[in-house]
């Protein structure tokens, strides 16, 4: 758990939309780890619409996130149904964008492929 507090406190403290790409359609990549369990990752649709919102999309699931200066607003939807929602602290890795879900105990991290 002290892992989980730490990359917490390291993800909250980041600099908020430095690494940010222009608006745009990009091809990524989507990792997803539950607790200690090692990232399943897999190709993902990245829309870039401006410099607060991105969509994630994986066959007919989407990842609908709106950056703040500290936190991601995240929205998860299957079609026109929401199917989870959360508010998580993120950082910008490189091309890699990164943010936790502390109550599910789950790490996202979202790879833009930059062409």
């Amino acid at each position: 758990m002290r892992a989980w507090v730490a990359l917490a406190l390291a993800v909250g403290t980041a600099a908020a939309h430095a690494d940010m790409p222009p608006p745009g359609r990009y091809a990524g990549r989507l990792c997803v780890a539950v607790g200690e369990a090692p990232a399943d990752c897999g190709p993902a649709r990245i829309e870039v619409l401006n410099a607060r919102r991105l969509d994630v999309r994986i066959a007919d699931i989407a990842y609908q996130l709106q950056l703040a200066s500290s936190q991601v607003d995240v929205v998860l939807m299957h079609g026109t149904m929401q199917i989870d929602g959360f508010f998580a602290a993120y950082e910008w890795d490189g091309a890699t964008l990164r943010f936790l879900d502390l109550e599910k105990r789950t790490r996202y991290a979202v790879e833009v492929i930059r062409r």
